[in-house]
């Protein structure tokens, strides 16, 4: 457990006794300080360190891997039970993004995708997701070419966000309410599970959907997302479109560009039609490579044309950066991967 498990009747629980301004004071510190209890000054001593003994970080960190030029940093953490996940920190001129994860492994198998070959391990709590983002915000704030502060928060990691949905809309109510990440600046994506879609559009924080389409005809999509069989397409649209109407938002789909896949004129003809009658921006994403994948991202002069055929077929499409390849930065890469000798600092002092 994370002490960001705990709301503030549970923090009161552990201050028993104590003045009732000392759970403000935990809170704020947790929270709008990003501290943890031993370095909160403002509380007694004796206070501090039985804090520390009694509700420690639930995230430990065994490996930290940077890119040469800084701006992208993998993180690999420890659990309870074994298990393992991912958080990446992507730092640009004036801000921050942290990519979490929200599920130890995938249940999705996506074959593409390194974290669905792993497989499930385990739902993360709401207090283990705030943490990657605690830890991930206090890293940008010390960089020593200049603080960032995190803005943007993306559910694009490890794991489905959808199919943890209590845990991860806790975690977004709390990042939001109380570290203060606009809801426009929250993201949330999925591979497609509808009632995890409905159930967000009735709540009463806009943030953003992305989904991971892929493929915009139900035969190849049931090929490379399996979830397409349960919740095909048509019945995709129907949902991005309610969400749309309740919640004004842009809808986003990520398209991982595979070489031969789904990279042709034929799929982009399919993409821009799906894309432009839900008015989606569509993110391609150059494929990083997995060992148990057998094929290759897209060539980028064929990600380039492929984009400059969606724009000329009306639809909005931009091509994402590929950042941190040297570092393992495709989700469920560095887990897979940490016995292999890679480029990393030491791990950070524990948050």
């Amino acid at each position: 457990m994370s002490i960001y498990d705990l709301d503030r009747d549970g923090l009161g629980a552990h201050l028993a006794g104590e003045p009732r301004f000392r759970v403000d004071q935990l809170w704020r510190g947790l929270y709008s300080e990003l501290r943890r209890p031993g370095e909160m000054t403002n509380l007694p001593a004796a206070l501090r360190a039985r804090l520390e003994r009694e509700l420690p970080a639930g995230l430990t960190e065994t490996l930290r891997s940077t890119t040469d030029d800084g701006d992208t940093t993998k993180f690999l953490w420890a659990l309870g039970g074994g298990v393992a996940i991912e958080t990446v920190l992507m730092l640009y001129p004036d801000r921050a993004t942290v990519c979490v994860s929200s599920q130890a492994g995938c249940a999705m198998a996506c074959g593409f995708c390194a974290t669905g070959q792993a497989g499930f391990d385990r739902q993360l709590s709401a207090g283990e997701i705030i943490e990657q983002v605690v830890v991930a915000a206090r890293v940008a704030a010390d960089d020593p070419r200049g603080p960032r502060r995190v803005s943007n928060i993306v559910f694009m990691g490890m794991g489905e966000p959808m199919a943890n949905y209590d845990a991860v809309w806790t975690a977004v109510e709390r990042l939001h309410g109380d570290i203060g990440i606009s809801a426009r600046h929250l993201t949330i994506s999925t591979v497609g599970i509808i009632p995890g879609i409905r159930r967000l559009a009735t709540e009463a924080l806009p943030v953003n959907l992305a989904v991971s389409l892929h493929a915009a005809n139900d035969d190849k999509r049931n090929e490379l997302v399996p979830v397409n069989r349960r919740y095909p397409l048509d019945a995709l649209a129907d949902a991005c479109a309610d969400y749309l109407a309740a919640k004004g938002r842009r809808l986003s789909f990520e398209w991982a560009m595979i070489d031969g896949v789904n990279d042709t004129a034929a799929d982009a003809v399919e993409l821009a039609a799906y894309a432009t009658r839900l008015r989606a921006h569509v993110n391609l994403i150059p494929l990083n490579s997995t060992p148990g994948y057998p094929v290759r991202g897209s060539a980028p002069a064929v990600v380039q044309e492929f984009r400059d055929r969606l724009v000329d077929l009306g639809t909005n499409a931009t091509i994402r950066a590929n950042r941190g390849n040297e570092i393992d930065a495709a989700c469920g890469q560095l887990r897979a991967n940490h016995e292999i000798t890679v480029a990393v600092s030491p791990p950070g002092p524990r948050r």
